[in-house]
């Protein structure tokens, strides 16, 4: 079996910052409807991008209780961290000295590491928002990037929902992760960094990569993740575990390269499918039954189709409405200027 390396890399997160509050809505214990807000100062640290790298800061939601002691767990709260964990017992004097690659950790593994066990046991667990993230297929010596999501809805769909949670007909992918804090020497502010947890690839998508984030389905799994006080650490785990309902397309290559951010990055592309080279024999087989087989009856001739020139069904696709939106959207959602 080939070996891959961990993903995930690299993501796609285009809300603005009220957006992203607004496709986060939830219930509280009352069952009122309630929209989490940006903890001080995080929605300015984070900028909605098409192609996200560690290093950046990126959206995640997590309990309340985390800032304020005085909370409920059940509360929710939206921060902006550093995408890569950086560990509390770091001794290094910037965050560019860790050694080692914590963009991802395994869930098998997790509660045994030492970079990793202490925020899980400690509950340190949050959500890691995006649009959807980018995986590479291996074809050869060439690999083709794939932008995956949770499916999309049409917008009189989404109006019709009795939820907040597909903003513009978009629902924005709920990845577990695990985050923690640590205080640089020179005292500056504290950093607050996140790993994303990956698990084995459902059949959706395991022919793209053998392994995949940990997705949370639904706000019930939500909920499971980030209430510590109701759900402890070995409890939580039972909701981190391959998911089916999610889709995907192939994407241009200039998402290769991460200092490019555009529309074109999430853009859905047509493949075109390359015909297998013919071995010595086949040509000569080929050869053969060109000039001697029989001729046939004069007929209208049926070309065969390729795959690549099906049309697509009637019925809009994910990948469509994706498309569709973009031509309408442009560009990432600027944030509202501060007053």
């Amino acid at each position: 079996m080939q070996i891959q390396e961990e993903m995930c890399g690299r993501t796609a997160c285009t809300l603005a910052p009220e957006d992203i509050s607004k496709s986060c809505e939830y219930k509280d214990k009352q069952g009122q409807r309630k929209c989490p807000q940006w903890r001080d100062g995080d929605c300015d640290k984070y900028q909605p991008s098409y192609n996200n790298s560690p290093r950046s800061n990126n959206p995640v939601l997590l309990s309340m209780k985390h800032f304020q002691k005085n909370a409920d767990c059940s509360e929710r709260v939206l921060a902006a961290m550093r995408w890569g964990l950086i560990p509390s017992w770091f001794t290094g004097t910037h965050p560019s000295k860790m050694q080692y690659n914590t963009s991802n950790c395994r869930s098998d593994t997790m509660s045994e590491k030492a970079l990793y066990k202490g925020p899980f046991f400690k509950n340190q667990r949050c959500v890691v928002l995006a649009d959807g993230f980018y995986e590479w297929r291996r074809q050869g010596a060439e690999k083709q990037p794939y932008f995956i999501y949770f499916p999309q809805v049409k917008s009189e769909e989404s109006e019709a929902r009795k939820d907040d949670s597909y903003v513009g007909g978009r629902r924005l992918l709920t990845m577990a992760g695990l985050f923690d804090c640590w205080e640089p020497p020179e005292g500056e502010d504290t950093l607050y960094s996140y790993t994303v947890i990956t698990v084995d690839a459902s059949k959706s998508i395991n022919w793209i990569h053998d392994r995949m984030p940990a997705i949370l389905d639904g706000d019930e799994e939500i909920r499971k993740w980030l209430d510590f006080g109701e759900v402890p650490a070995k409890e939580a785990l039972k909701v981190i575990r391959p998911i089916e309902s999610i889709t995907c397309h192939p994407v241009s290559t200039v998402v290769n390269n991460a200092r490019n951010n555009t529309p074109e990055c999430v853009a859905p592309i047509i493949l075109q499918k390359k015909e297998p080279a013919l071995s010595a024999s086949s040509k000569k087989m080929l050869a053969w039954l060109q000039n001697k087989s029989p001729k046939k009856e004069p007929s209208e001739e049926v070309k065969p189709v390729k795959l690549s020139q099906v049309a697509l069904s009637h019925k809009k696709t994910s990948a469509e409405l994706m498309h569709q939106w973009l031509k309408k959207e442009g560009e990432p959602s600027p944030k509202k200027p501060r007053r």
